[in-house]
């Protein structure tokens, strides 16, 4: 038969030996109670509850939560829960401590478990109960549940409670609902630094940077209070997101002002902002001044090197980070082999997801398979790409990408019979289908086999099918300009116009010609036949930027698609014309135009 904590504890009493002095102490509560404050391991923890509970002080409720925290806080979280089930008279306190140390110690079912057993008993829950609840919830994503704790918040009075708001407004960020998190936020009639923060974190994490700005702005203005380290890196974080280096810098000079510019949260922040808006040399001298950088920061260095096409970067910084005994996780292997994938390092990129699991003890999953699928399909090995993926189990969105990436390569080095397998296997699975009718269409396109590139057509038309249309945009000082392919009605337009018949008038001279096929051979979202070359978002952008932004200053702009091929050519082209650097961001990695060449190395 099993025994009780306390059980135990009477068997192993005669074998503890206490010292003179700390039996003179232990006569009273408060004795006990310091003593459990001052507990820094299990073997001084069990002592004392020997103590506790011999001295008849354990049936006191005041004098059991304080053992239970001290077990919560030795993640003792068995013996704190066994604790609770003996415990006479549990109270709010018992119950909260003993949830908030499942939370903590990665359990949040547990403690949901523990509120539904609270709720069956005659112990009301209070604000922090509420607040440690609506926080695993918060993790789980449970927004089922994180609704019925607010319809509970609601009854019990506690609706415009500072604490437990800010936990809601969290939640529902958390649970992808950041219009309930900002109704909660707007009802509130009293907020902090926590519950603001809590706001921007929502638009953050859902895609919705530019709302975040604005928040952090009323923040600023309504209160003019001071933003913490956390609410300091959302917003960095918003401004990657968006590609916005200049607010990005703006929110780097608060930063500075607020004293955070050694943070580890926030400098790791500002690494990742400024390798995402293309600024690698501006990221790496953030980077170098981390007096001890873990693996997030460096992961950020080596994922935005990648990205920039500095392969070679990207892979010395990994072994820099070995070398300083510093372990990669997941994430940073994914940089790692896109690297080699972009880079044409093919013989290392597969060393590399060998050693993974061997050396690191990291299996690896459908992100690290899908850079190997494209790291052989870029350098031609179609077949040995096409069976990878086929002995890969992933679900439904991570397939998507991984035959999305093997199409492209297909498309790439025309192989029309891989092209028509991986568009059947999009297509059947109902994912990117758009992109897969495209691209294989280039596809047969390519091959001159035009009746099939027509009756896939006439097929996307029959079923409704259509392509994301090409978007780019570039910021010029606090504004941003959005451009659309094909789009005739963009402000300054006439003085675009002249400037783009201009320069492709004297690429022609350079002997510039544009793809002769009939289509635009790009990846699977890149603008379609239909679309003039001239139009295509990106260039109405790179042509918007010349005429406003002076010279001397670098060019960045940010695309929603794939950057076509002839695009590419012509920024190159481009950037030797008019003796000016571009940046180009598009939805795979970074283009650095200058001098008439690419940091890609045509390799994209």
């Amino acid at each position: 038969m099993k025994k009780s904590l306390n059980q135990n504890l009477l068997f192993a009493l005669p074998s503890m030996v206490l010292s003179r002095q700390n039996k003179l102490y232990f006569h009273t509560k408060t004795g006990f109670i310091e003593q459990l404050q001052r507990c820094n391991n299990v073997i001084s923890m069990t002592s004392t509850h020997a103590s506790v509970l011999k001295s008849g002080f354990l049936n006191d409720t005041f004098t059991a939560n304080h053992l239970m925290n001290c077990y919560v806080r030795l993640q003792e979280t068995h013996d704190a829960h066994q604790l609770l089930d003996e415990m006479l008279e549990p109270n709010v306190v018992s119950y909260t401590s003993l949830m908030a140390g499942y939370v903590n110690m990665g359990q949040p079912k547990i403690a949901m478990c523990l509120f539904q057993m609270m709720n069956g008993s005659l112990v009301s829950p209070n604000e922090f109960t509420f607040a440690t609840v609506i926080n695993a919830c918060s993790i789980l994503a449970d927004l089922r549940t994180g609704k019925k704790v607010h319809s509970h918040v609601e009854v019990s009075g506690l609706r415009d409670n500072l604490v437990v708001c800010s936990s809601l407004v969290d939640m529902y960020g958390k649970c992808n609902d950041v219009d309930r998190a900002r109704r909660v936020f707007d009802s509130m009639g009293c907020r902090n630094v926590v519950s603001w923060t809590s706001m921007i974190v929502a638009y953050a994490q859902n895609a919705q940077g530019d709302e975040a700005l604005n928040i952090f702005r009323e923040f600023n203005y309504l209160l003019g209070d001071r933003p913490n380290q956390f609410m300091l890196a959302s917003v960095i974080n918003a401004c990657a997101s968006l590609g916005r280096l200049i607010s990005g810098k703006v929110t780097h000079g608060a930063v500075i002002r607020c004293g955070y510019d050694s943070n580890d949260v926030v400098a790791s922040a500002l690494v990742d902002m400024y390798t995402k808006c293309g600024d690698v040399s501006y990221s790496d001298k953030v980077f170098q001044r981390i007096l001890k950088p873990s693996v997030i920061p460096y992961t950020s260095m080596i994922v935005g090197a990648a990205k920039y096409g500095l392969g070679r970067l990207s892979l010395g910084l990994f072994e820099e980070m070995i070398a300083r005994r510093i372990k990669p996780n997941d994430v940073t292997f994914v940089g790692v082999l896109h690297a080699c994938s972009h880079s044409g390092l093919v013989d290392e990129g597969l060393k590399h997801l060998n050693s993974m699991y061997e050396i690191y003890g990291i299996k690896p999953d459908a992100k690290h398979y899908t850079c190997v699928v494209d790291m052989l399909g870029r350098s031609g090995r179609l077949d040995e790409a096409y069976q990878l993926a086929k002995s890969i189990q992933v679900d439904a969105n991570a397939g998507a990408l991984l035959w999305g990436t093997l199409l492209s390569a297909s498309r790439l080095h025309g192989r029309v019979d891989i092209a028509v397998e991986v568009s059947k296997k999009l297509i059947e699975s109902n994912q990117q289908v758009a992109g897969a009718y495209v691209t294989l269409s280039n596809t047969y396109a390519l091959a001159g086999d035009w009746e099939n590139v027509h009756s896939l057509r006439s097929e996307m038309n029959r079923t409704g099918v259509y392509k994301e249309p090409g978007c780019s945009w570039v910021e010029i000082k606090d504004r941003t300009y959005v451009f659309y392919a094909g789009d005739k009605s963009i402000e300054r337009g006439s003085e675009v116009w002249s400037l783009m018949r201009k320069l492709e008038q004297e690429m022609k001279k350079r002997g510039y010609v544009g793809e002769n096929t009939g289509l635009v051979f790009v990846d699977v979202e890149e603008e379609a036949k239909e679309e003039i070359l001239s139009m295509h978002s990106e260039r109405l952008a790179l042509a918007f930027g010349l005429i406003s932004i002076p010279k001397g200053i670098t060019i960045r702009i940010m695309k929603n698609l794939r950057m076509c091929k002839d695009c590419h050519e012509a920024f190159k082209q481009i950037s030797d014309i008019v003796e000016r650097d571009f940046v180009v961001r598009d939805i795979n990695r970074f283009h650095h135009f200058k001098n008439g060449s690419c940091t890609c190395g045509d390799f994209w």
